[in-house]
């Protein structure tokens, strides 16, 4: 307890911590203009042309904002101490040294998961609020039928953060590690998007952007992902995004000199 009580004491010593977090909850701001701009350009749409207006879910939208920020946080919990050797004192107090890393991710974690939580949620209630019954219904239906995919949604964040925190303890480098997270987000879907089909559709099922639908059984054949996994084997591709860089980085700690 003594470990996660200095890590959760680290975490809240940082600066960027609060800007991150702030940046994060803003996300739901950003939902609110997009559900805004979305009803405006519905009700100034000629009456022939509304029945047939879609709109993507904007929660699925935004959430890439929270992951990139919690990612950084995560990145920034442990390159920060690399940076001013505080490093050295946290993995002497703790020979052992792995537990100073498990209690970065719980605290990374739980602050990914709390953070998910409020955004994606709090996205799809002002979204509700703002668009009501356009987009035929799209946001009228029962929450309780969306809490799953909500959930889903929300569950990418602190993977997100504690796959930051996996990469920070591998490259030991901030600018390697949020590059990479970057390229996760923007870059390798892009590539995928690109490949002949059938490689397209099986890597891209394995991009976390995927996984949400995938973990509900919601298949779909618009997304630009792929949707071929099963729900449990979304889960598992779920957890070997957060648990297969730290446990590298386990590895890795306590081999290498601080």
């Amino acid at each position: 307890m003594s470990v996660l009580a200095s890590e959760w004491l680290k975490v809240r010593s940082l600066r960027s911590t609060y800007l991150i977090l702030g940046l994060s909850l803003c996300t739901v701001l950003l939902g609110l203009a997009l559900a805004v701009m979305a009803a405006n350009m519905y009700d100034t749409a000629p009456a022939t042309q509304q029945p047939n207006a879609r709109i993507a879910d904007l929660e699925e939208v935004i959430v890439i904002v929270p992951q990139l920020c919690m990612g950084i946080l995560g990145t920034l919990a442990i390159t920060s101490e690399y940076v001013t050797g505080l490093i050295r004192t946290s993995l002497t107090v703790v020979p052992r040294r792995w537990p100073v890393l498990a209690a970065k991710s719980a605290v990374v974690g739980a602050l990914g998961l709390i953070i998910g939580l409020l955004t994606v949620f709090g996205t799809y209630f002002v979204t509700r609020w703002v668009l009501g019954d356009r987009f035929s219904g799209a946001y009228t239906g029962a929450f309780v039928d969306r809490l799953p995919l909500l959930t889903a949604i929300s569950l990418t964040v602190p993977t997100f953060a504690l796959l930051g925190l996996g990469l920070g303890a591998l490259f030991r480098s901030t600018a390697a590690s949020i590059a990479t997270l970057a390229g996760l987000v923007y870059v390798i879907p892009i590539i995928i998007g690109n490949i002949p089909e059938p490689w397209s559709e099986r890597l891209g099922s394995v991009m976390i952007g995927a996984l949400p639908r995938e973990l509900t059984g919601d298949f779909i054949t618009t997304s630009v992902y792929g949707s071929l996994l099963s729900p449990a084997a979304a889960a598992a591709v779920l957890v070997a995004y957060a648990a297969v860089p730290l446990l590298a980085a386990a590895w890795l700690v306590r081999r290498r000199d601080a």
